[in-house]
């Protein structure tokens, strides 16, 4: 019985990024991001001095990949006296990224960008 209960709390702890993310292509993201999308592919320059740095990946929603895999990048948002909740994050090499999600709610759901 004690086996089979430490059974049911390892699969309920697990993670939960097997889920599906949604997709969202390129028309339908902002035009700023669009734009972000842009700078990326180019280097720079970014608005932003914390563009470009490692994403965690803490919340799991994302496929697992070792750390430094995915890179964060601010979408900026019209009328915001701050970075605001819209970013990129790309995984793979900075310039030419295997995949990128668009988050409009500062990491708590994602689209993967379809291009």
């Amino acid at each position: 019985m004690r086996s089979l209960l430490l059974a049911a709390v390892i699969v309920v702890a697990a993670p939960v990024f097997a889920l599906a993310l949604s997709e969202t292509g390129m028309r339908d993201l902002p035009q700023e991001a669009r734009e972000v999308l842009k700078q990326i592919r180019a280097g720079g320059p970014f608005a932003y001095e914390r563009d470009g740095v490692v994403f965690g990946n803490r919340e799991k929603l994302l496929p697992p990949q070792p750390r430094g895999y995915y890179h964060e990048y601010t979408v900026p948002t019209p009328g915001a006296r701050n970075r605001g909740a819209r970013r990129i994050v790309c995984g793979g090499p900075p310039k030419t990224p295997d995949v990128c999600y668009y988050t409009a709610d500062h990491y708590n759901s994602f689209a993967r960008i379809r291009e």
